[in-house]
Parts: structure tokens; sequence; C-alpha cells
């Protein structure tokens, strides 16, 4: 059973910390899985369409979630989102080093040839994203300092590959990383995701658009895609104050930068 972390509730709007694997809307589940969408009509009796959810989070993303009560407060939010007032801030862990902030414009449609997935293309909605560069690691392959940072989850990659496959990862960079603050401008469909795999940096442990082999190896040390929406702000649709929210970065991706940092 999932238990939602409810940041702020009144009678117009709640705000949660959505916690990762567990999809936010009922499109594409399972029968009888428990969905954000769900669970808000259940426990606080939301009737408004889909569960009053006027964005959305992908499965694996944790972090900030909006959900409106009444069908009238979820198109105020969502015209808010159409005139673009309500900012959000993610966190989001790249490989490679990203040197200085930039804003991405490129347009995201559906894969023609997977259409579980989004590209950039000319023909898709437009799509903008900025990010700056919040902290820099690089790591070293060499036992010694994988035995002095006590780190058991490196360790298990060194043993599952020879000398030359390790050479090869060092020659791709696999070995650098950085966190990352993004801010969407427009919610299209894994848009950040899209957004830095088209600018060659991938977020660490996307099966879609790292590639397989890369998250395979990301997920020895890395349990999810590590994307998390850390901060919300959006004027109240209905007492027209400015409402800000803040979500820390959860204890299972924290662990992960802690692991980073140990082996610079």
């Amino acid at each position: 059973m999932v238990n939602l972390s409810i940041i702020f509730e009144d009678d117009f709007l709640v705000v949660i910390d959505k916690p990762p694997n567990v999809s936010v809307t009922d499109e594409g589940v399972k029968a009888g899985e428990e969905t954000i969408a769900s669970i808000l009509a259940k426990e606080l009796g939301i009737k408004a369409e889909r569960g009053g959810i006027v964005h959305r989070l992908d499965k694996a993303t944790s972090g900030l979630l909006l959900a409106a009560k009444t069908n009238e407060v979820a198109q105020k939010l969502k015209d808010q989102f159409k005139g673009r007032t309500i900012k959000k801030t993610y966190l989001a862990l790249v490989h490679g080093i990203v040197q200085d902030g930039g804003v991405i414009e490129g347009s995201i449609r559906r894969n023609p040839e997977n259409r579980f997935k989004f590209t950039v293309d000319d023909s898709g909605r437009d799509a903008v994203t900025e990010y700056k560069p919040l902290q820099q690691f690089q790591i070293s392959f060499f036992e010694r300092k994988f035995a002095k940072a006590n780190n058991l989850k490196f360790k298990i990659i060194l043993q599952e590959l020879n000398k030359r496959e390790i050479n090869k990862l060092e020659l791709q960079n696999y070995n650098q990383f950085t966190l990352l603050e993004c801010y969407p401008k427009t919610g299209r469909t894994h848009q950040i995701r899209v957004h830095l795999k088209y600018i060659g940096f991938p977020i660490v442990g996307d099966e879609k658009y790292a590639g397989r082999k890369t998250a395979r190896l990301d997920h020895h040390w890395c349990p999810r895609q590590f994307l998390h929406a850390a901060k919300l702000e959006f004027d109240h649709p209905v007492t027209g104050e400015r409402m800000v929210f803040e979500s820390q970065l959860p204890s299972d991706l924290k662990k992960v930068l802690d692991v980073l940092g140990q082996l610079r």
C-alpha cells in the first residue's frame, strides 16, 4: 500500500511529495494497481476528473505533485501551466561533465520507431528546458580507490567486468557525472529526460534514454532514474497567493551522491 506524504492541503488543492515507482494516473497501468489519482480519489474523496491531477511525473520520478479538488480549480491551474507562470525545479544526475548552464530548445514528439519513447523533432510540440550544473563528480576505476571508499556496489561493477571492459568505460567517460538543476518551461512527456539525452548528457539510471547497458550498470549503485521534482511555485487559484514548496532529495538518491563524493 502506498502512503502519500501530503505537503499542503486546503479546500481547493493538495500538494504531495510523490514516492518513486508509483504511476500518477490510471492510464496504461495494470488492473488493480494503485496510482496517485486512485489514492487521491479514495483517501481524499477528490471527485475531479483524473483524480484532480493537473501535471505528471514519470513513474520512477519522485517529488512534488499538484492536484486540484474540483474541475474548476483544475482548469485554473492548467491555465497557469499554459501561461508558464508555474515554475518547477528538478534535480537530475547525468552522465558526463556539464561545465556551464544553458537552455535547450527542441520540439518533442513521440518516437515513430518506439511509441513508448519520445524524441526531439521539428514536427513535434515546442519544448524548452533551462539547466545549470550544481556539482561535478569524476571517479577513478582504480581498485585501490574503491577499496579505500569501501563501497561494495562499485566493487560489483569491477568484479563483473574485465580490464578491457573497464578501460572502455573510462574512454566512454562513464566515470564522469554532473548534478544538474533543471527548469522546464513547458510540460512535454519525458521532456527533461529527452532534452538531456539530446545534448549528450542522459540521466543516470534512465532505461529509456541512457541505453540499456548503461542503465544496467547504473543500477548497481543508483536504484532508479535519478530525477526528483524539488521545487514548485504557483499562484493559488482562489486566493491569488504565491505558493512555494520544496522537497528534499530522498534518502536513496542522497546516498548515490554520498557514494560519488567518496570516490572523487
